[in-house]
């Protein structure tokens, strides 16, 4: 089968699967633990779907950005879109020459650590808390460098990573959390897509079309965000971080 020229019925599903996946990426993340496996399962080599992954996934959080942007209460977010394209960057690079099934751990240890931190903190990201870095621009290049790097390197749970860190240092609630991060996924979706499409070939008319899939489930999710509570995206994020955890933990041990 060419994967220039899917069955008909497959690209019916992989748009259906971007309109999802941009639905609950820009309310919680995770999107790529649902379009990543739906892409493999059509067939397309592994190396073929993170790159074709990346192209779509760009039109869901540029959209998410977008419609959050006037909402977006965080300063000097130049700095935060540096550090985060700088990490994306070099994440997107090392994937051609190291192995990630360390970092998989890693991430598996994380996740878990992040899920059971929130489930176990009643009343983490149903307010406004504690804010544990003042400093925003020590924030960036922390957190900046340090997810902009997983997401071109690995990429699962990203947007889900940063609502946690602001949640957890900045005080922020869940809601403000997920419309702060969005220009930040975008960010590292866009230079990975530049890395990949210098190292990788790219499945145009399917990432294209999952892409229109990703706009329309992004500006619905956006829309759904602004007019939902804490409280609410909370259990989504919890639902989402789980299922991630699953997916890393099947790929690490399988």
């Amino acid at each position: 089968m060419g994967f220039e020229n899917l069955d008909t019925i497959f690209y019916l599903i992989l748009f259906f699967v971007g309109l999802f996946a941009g639905f609950i990426d820009s309310i919680v993340g995770g999107g790529g633990l649902i379009t990543l496996p739906a892409l493999i399962a059509c067939g397309i080599p592994t190396h073929l779907s993170l790159a074709t992954n990346k192209l779509q996934s760009v039109f869901g959080s540029f959209t998410a950005a977008m419609t959050y942007f006037r909402s977006t209460t965080m300063p000097y977010l130049t700095w935060g879109v540096l550090f985060t394209a700088l990490g994306a960057a070099l994440g997107s690079y090392e994937v051609l020459f190291v192995r990630d099934d360390k970092l998989k751990l890693i991430i598996l240890i994380c996740l878990t650590l992040t899920f059971l931190y929130t489930a176990f903190k009643p009343h983490l990201g149903k307010e406004d808390g504690e804010v544990k870095i003042k400093n925003i621009k020590v924030f960036y290049l922390i957190f900046g460098l340090i997810l902009g790097f997983y997401d071109g390197f690995l990429g699962p749970g990203t947007g889900s990573f940063w609502i946690f860190v602001c949640v957890l240092f900045l005080g922020f609630n869940m809601k403000k959390a997920s419309i702060n991060t969005k220009i930040f996924n975008f960010s590292s979706n866009i230079i990975a897509l530049f890395i990949f499409l210098w190292q990788y070939e790219v499945l145009w008319s399917v990432g294209l079309l999952m892409g229109l899939g990703q706009i329309l489930g992004a500006f619905l999710g956006a829309k759904f965000v602004l007019k939902t509570n804490a409280r609410f995206i909370k259990i989504l994020f919890l639902f989402v971080v789980a299922l991630t955890i699953l997916k890393v933990a099947w790929d690490y041990f399988s």
